[in-house]
């Protein structure tokens, strides 16, 4: 089997419908694989990549496109054998953006069937789940804690759907509610306190914002954002050199490249990964450089 596409029948809606129309008349030499809820996407990848698949299609959000590289690599030797393709389907579709690969399924599959390969890097992440075990997960944009793995915890899958990307912005303004997190990020060397933390494999963050403008997928590094302080006034200076691409220029902002870092906190933290919280701090980041093939135009 050449060919598998994981799919998630419920992103985006009535979206979701007409793609499944136009997966449906793909062809027999293709399987469309359905997933029922979370984590389906990672097991049917490790599955369909033992099966000896040498393309897995992530159709769906940046949760999906996580998943699929999860099941990847939780296969031996999986990111050799396979390599990802992605057709968006959600929300705002981070990866796609960083890929450039076209927001419309007749435009991503032509990439999936004509596009060439690209290495990027995969960082992995070792975290605490809710139970207290260790974790071990890759992610191919971003992970963070403090005020926006708070934010990313106040999105549910139905609040996304009625009012698609300013569910963020509802849950940015609940997370600023006192007390802020305080976290301790170590990273060459050095340790710094602050209640937000975001760390970048790509340029963009939610969607078109470019929090990391000096990040490159495929230099080896992640790119580390750091707010000493918050609160409204220091936000809104932060959110609009967001919008003027002068935020490497802010006074309150610090910006690394490391290949490592740690994360802790004396309370509990949630931490997310690609945008879903999947656990809590402490944790711990690494990067495999250039490890996953990916289709790009």
């Amino acid at each position: 089997m050449k060919l598998g596409l994981i799919f998630n029948p419920t992103a985006r809606g009535n979206k979701a419908r007409h793609f499944r129309e136009s997966l449906d008349r793909l062809g027999r030499d293709v399987r469309v694989l359905p997933t029922r809820g979370p984590g389906d996407a990672r097991t049917l990848a490790k599955e369909l990549t033992l099966e000896g698949c040498k393309t897995l299609v992530a159709v769906g959000g940046d949760g999906t496109v996580n998943e699929v590289l999860n099941g990847i690599c939780d296969a031996p030797e999986g990111l050799a054998r396979t390599r990802l393709g992605v057709i968006p389907l959600g929300t705002v579709n981070v990866f796609a953006k960083e890929m450039r690969i076209p927001v419309g399924f007749e435009g991503a599959w032509r990439v999936v069937q004509v596009g060439h390969e690209r290495l990027i890097d995969v960082p992995h992440a070792e975290f605490t789940r809710p139970d207290g075990a260790l974790e071990r997960r890759h992610f191919v944009l971003m992970a963070g804690s403090g005020l926006s793995a708070r934010a990313v915890a106040r999105v549910n899958w139905s609040l996304k759907k009625r009012v698609g990307p300013l569910a963020y912005i509802w849950a940015g303004l609940q997370a600023l509610r006192p007390p802020l997190p305080e976290l301790e990020v170590a990273l060459r060397g050095t340790r710094h306190s602050t209640p937000w933390i975001e760390v970048g494999n790509g340029i963009y963050y939610g969607g078109r914002f470019a929090f990391f403008p000096n990040a490159r997928l495929d230099d080896g590094a992640i790119d580390v954002l750091v707010l000493p302080r918050v609160n409204g006034l220091i936000l809104a200076r932060t959110f609009f050199r967001v919008l003027a691409h002068r935020l490497m220029n802010s006074p309150d902002v610090r910006h690394f490249q490391t290949s490592e870092l740690t994360l802790t906190s004396r309370h509990a933290m949630p931490f997310h990964l690609d945008g879903d919280c999947v656990g809590n701090l402490p944790a711990r980041i690494t990067v495999r450089p250039r490890a996953l093939r990916v289709l790009v135009p």
